[in-house]
């Protein structure tokens, strides 16, 4: 939910709408927002509100209070700085070097991975400490791979999207014997693998060899299983795939949900890292 002046309303617009994971609603008076907020029966994630509208201080005081979910971001354009105060964050210039779309998926992120309470795993709680202390976008992806491979998989291997024509998923980094790290492909098909399908959806999945969407090393019977999460929601860093070949092992709900935290984790840490 967007609420700026009439005269902004274009540009704010144009701007946010080349987001394609952005659902956009627009208003232009504080009296709007309340209206919005309290008829969106499916809920408002982020509020972001521009204070020449009015005494927006006291509305969002009030807001923590109906919606303490809310996600609210303050548009400052008069200051060179200003401090988030009620709200979640603040932008004084929300077009330069797409501040403000940077802010929102960072929020965003670092909220799903409060939801998904990573605290509450001590196996996924470490890796924390793992991300900040690593430098730079590969090392704090390498560092939540090798977090994976210590949880008992073979072999994991992050990928991200290649914008070629059509899309393709290409290896960034991977762990695990090297006989089989020599053999795996560096580039996937976007539409019929596993690893596409899931940057793609979004969706965490466990795969078997039998299985129509796959990776060839489960496909061919070089692992029993696998899985791939998507790292990022509302911008998708990548997808992590993680194998293992214990016969008398079959990857838990619980075992997915730990490799979506430390995805959740990764994303937050990338998003971060973006923004600096």
């Amino acid at each position: 939910l967007v609420a700026v002046p009439l005269r902004e309303t274009v540009r704010y617009r144009d701007k946010l709408s080349t987001e394609p994971n952005f659902n956009l609603t627009m208003v232009t008076n504080l009296e709007q927002v309340q209206n919005t907020l309290s008829e969106r029966v499916a809920g408002t994630s982020v509020l972001v509100i521009d204070n020449r509208l009015g005494d927006i201080h006291t509305l969002i005081k009030n807001l923590r209070l109906k919606y303490p979910h809310l996600l609210i971001i303050e548009i400052d354009e008069e200051a060179d700085f200003s401090l988030p105060g009620q709200a979640d964050d603040v932008s004084n210039t929300p077009f330069e070097n797409d501040e403000l779309i940077k802010k929102i998926k960072t929020l965003v992120e670092d909220r799903r991975l409060e939801t998904l309470r990573a605290d509450s795993l001590p196996s996924v709680r470490s890796v924390a400490k793992a991300l900040m202390q690593a430098k730079g976008s590969l090392a704090k992806t390498r560092a939540a791979v090798d977090a994976i491979a210590e949880m008992g998989y073979d072999y994991v291997a992050f990928f991200n999207v290649t914008p070629t024509d059509p899309p393709s998923m290409s290896l960034v980094t991977q762990v695990g014997d090297e006989q089989i790290t020599r053999m795996a492909p560096t580039k996937l098909s976007y539409d019929k693998t596993i690893v596409g399908w899931t940057a793609q959806t979004g969706q965490a999945k466990i795969f078997q060899k039998e299985d129509e969407l796959n990776h060839p090393f489960v496909a061919r019977g070089r692992f029993k299983e696998g899985l791939c999460v998507a790292v990022g929601n509302n911008i998708r860093f990548g997808v992590i795939m993680a194998c293992h070949n214990d016969p008398e092992r079959s990857i838990s709900t619980e075992s997915l949900l730990q490799v979506e935290l430390i995805g959740a984790q990764l994303a937050s840490a990338l998003a971060r890292e973006a923004n600096t």
